[in-house]
């Protein structure tokens, strides 16, 4: 393959973005300006904005025809769109990130230069951060305890999808049927030759994140439920370990009521802290089974990743 054949896409999705979506278009395009030798593709994916993002995204894929525009008919949600984006890509290699700016766009050169050693996966891990470090040090311990959980023993720390993919590993990623996907979690399952880039992640300057807690919340049980069945597990061993506690205890208080007849009372105190941390481990173990239940059901479903309301400067618009 030649390389004026060779063909890049950037894809990444965006929800009432009017304040970055200009300057991350002008930045990306400046960085991929200085590989002449490639052709490239912008994928952005409106996530159904209601601020001024879809006039500007006219007006700019109006300029560009290289600019490609998704406008989808509802908020399905930051990673359901932005992973409908991803599979519509047509490169040779596809970078995903995000488009507040907060993946700076300047590392898409060092991405594609270790491509072009031979990667098939070139990732950005987060080294640091200048959100709120309570929140950075939150990232940081649940991917400790994903690394943990995780059946796969490669698990990416600090990783959160930015990075480059190869052609290889999108056709491969086209096989997972998963309506909600972990992209990152795939990223360790599925393997192939992979580097890292480490980079300090600035602050948002343009609007708020779309991630709330709730959000931030699913994602998380997504990684961890799509990725382990050691939660499953434990509240089966914890079961066993609560059953055979609760046995000894009560050979114990036998004893010592055979014992101290006369003297011993138990009193109410240990009856009720035992039934409610009884109910609670319970509860919380029914809530884990309910999550793996959730994701079979969102499986059954089988719910596309998103409604395509229009596209711009796609071949086939109707595809």
């Amino acid at each position: 393959m030649t390389p004026d054949k060779i063909k890049i896409s950037i894809v990444t999705g965006c929800l009432n973005e009017q304040g970055n979506v200009e300057d991350y278009y002008s930045r990306v395009t400046k960085v991929l300006s200085e590989f002449p030798g490639y052709a490239y593709e912008l994928i952005i994916a409106d996530n159904c904005s209601t601020d001024r993002t879809r006039e500007i995204l006219r007006s700019l894929a109006a300029a560009d025809s290289r600019l490609k525009v998704i406008f989808n008919s509802s908020n399905f949600g930051p990673v359901r769109s932005g992973y409908n984006a991803f599979l519509l890509a047509t490169g040779d290699a596809v970078i995903l990130m995000a488009c507040d700016l907060q993946d700076p766009p300047e590392l898409i050169a060092e991405m594609i230069r270790k491509w072009e050693e031979g990667f098939k996966v070139v990732v950005a891990v987060k080294a640091s951060s200048r959100e709120t470090p309570v929140i950075f040090f939150a990232r940081k311990c649940f991917y400790k305890v994903l690394s943990f959980l995780s059946d796969t023993d490669q698990v990416i720390q600090n990783f959160t999808g930015f990075g480059l993919y190869d052609r290889v590993f999108l056709n491969v990623l086209r096989r997972y049927r998963d309506p909600v996907p972990y992209l990152r979690g795939f990223v360790s399952e599925i393997g192939f030759r992979r580097a890292e880039i480490p980079f300090e992640q600035p602050e948002r300057k343009q609007g708020r994140s779309k991630h709330a807690f709730l959000s931030l919340y699913d994602l998380a049980m997504s990684g961890v439920i799509n990725h382990s069945k050691l939660p499953l597990r434990l509240a089966t061993f914890s079961g066993f370990l609560i059953a055979g506690i609760s046995l000894l205890l009560a050979l114990g208080y036998l004893v010592y009521k055979l014992l101290y007849w006369d003297t011993f009372t138990l009193g109410l105190a240990p009856l009720i802290i035992g039934v409610f941390f009884f109910s609670a481990v319970q509860l919380i173990f029914i809530g884990i089974i309910g999550e793996y239940v959730g994701a079979i059901l969102t499986q059954v479903k089988s719910r596309p990743l998103a409604v395509i309301e229009e596209t711009i400067n796609f071949p086939n618009p109707d595809a």
